[in-house]
């Protein structure tokens, strides 16, 4: 019987293969993908990473290098930057 923190579905099951037997091991999710504030859609070149491997990564791994990264998607970015220049 697992322990009582790995029943829930908060952990997933991985079977590796040890030595000469099959091991059950419990892992814990990935976050879910960061969205553009604007159209929701998925933001790329941002890891799914939990909060404690955020903070050991370089700030450039962590976003793109682009104004609005990691807030906006490249469309809605190319859209907000044609609008403050048509004005």
């Amino acid at each position: 019987m697992p322990a009582p923190r790995h029943r829930s579905r908060t952990y997933r099951r991985v079977f590796k293969k040890v030595a000469s037997r099959v091991s059950l091991q419990y892992h814990r999710r990935k976050p879910s993908h960061s969205k553009c504030s604007s159209c929701s859609s998925q933001l790329h070149g941002i890891p799914r990473e939990l909060p404690f491997k955020m903070a050991t990564l370089p700030k450039t791994k962590k976003r793109p290098q682009r104004p609005y990264g990691g807030k906006l998607c490249s469309k809605c970015t190319r859209i907000e930057i044609v609008d403050k220049f048509q004005k």
